[in-house]
């Protein structure tokens, strides 16, 4: 099933789930038992990352064909254009749409470990609307794409960035998925200030349950810009190394956020699990 097909039957909001490939075969099962626990939310779909620098690709497609083959749940695949040559990336999309995979995340990616500045290989696509373009073109995939409410760390302004999104959206993206974020009404904002572009495909919510301090400490320097909100981050001080106290406050706080975006119409919520259950299943049950 395409996902865009999902977002437009509007038939209540879409719950979805983001997992990592795992580097071992321990991780391996344990991520496979986490999605087992977390087919009881009835996910509409679940995502496969790719590394950062698509050293995961292979590995990336082929999970995403065994989970959705094994567990039938509809899987979307990442596909990045760093480090990756147009014909590397023909071969994957060739692989995973002759193995009933239908939907394609494109992104640009980061650098490659160790190097500051991206730049593309040769052979390769410098933006992800480059890559939305070239799978439109070749293939007959859903697209979805990225998209950054408080803008990419690396775009000059928040205006430009909604530039960059549009050239996205124009090339055959048909769904955003936002980077992770904790104030809603930087979200609303967004989305309003897209709509005013024309864009009006539907914008996914990227929420990620804190499971403590250290946590959102990684998450802080791993997304540059992106708020953290101090009742958050006083709830997780205060629970200090008492990890079902820290669980309890990252929950309570993703239950209320998810509450108030769904409430307010937002058509689903993509939770970025970090290949475990307990704290989506938990923050889904509270909503």
């Amino acid at each position: 099933m395409r996902i865009a097909d999902l977002y437009a039957a509007n038939d209540g909001p879409v719950f979805s789930l983001e997992f990592f490939t795992p580097k071992s075969e321990a991780g391996r099962k344990a991520l496979f038992r986490a999605i087992g626990r977390l087919k009881a939310i009835e996910p509409g779909f679940a995502s496969i990352t790719c590394g950062a620098a698509g050293t995961t690709r292979e590995r990336t497609a082929d999970l995403a064909i065994e989970l959705q083959n094994e567990l039938g749940i509809t899987t979307m695949a990442h596909l990045v254009c760093t480090g990756t040559t147009q014909a590397e990336l023909d071969e994957t999309l060739r692989h995973m749409q002759a193995n009933g995979i239908e939907n394609i995340l494109a992104l640009r990616g980061d650098p490659p470990k160790g190097a500051t500045d991206w730049a593309p290989v040769e052979g390769g696509f410098r933006h992800a609307n480059e890559l939305a373009a070239f799978i439109r073109e070749r293939f007959s995939l859903g697209l979805g794409g990225a998209c950054y409410p408080e803008k990419h760390h690396e775009a000059a302004s928040l205006e430009a960035d909604i530039e960059h999104l549009k050239l996205k959206v124009d090339a055959g993206v048909e769904f955003l998925i936002t980077q992770l974020f904790f104030d809603n009404d930087k979200y609303w904002r967004f989305v309003e200030e897209i709509r005013a572009e024309g864009i009006a495909v539907p914008v996914v919510p990227g929420i990620m349950p804190v499971l403590s301090l250290t946590n959102l400490q990684r998450i802080a320097s791993l997304s540059p810009g992106t708020s953290i909100p101090s009742e958050l981050e006083d709830a997780l001080r205060a629970a200090g190394d008492d990890d079902d106290a820290s669980l309890a406050a990252g929950v309570r706080f993703a239950a209320k956020q998810c509450r108030e975006l769904l409430a307010n119409g937002a058509p689903g919520i993509h939770f970025y699990t970090l290949n475990r259950s307990k704290a989506t299943l938990r923050t889904v049950a509270e909503l």
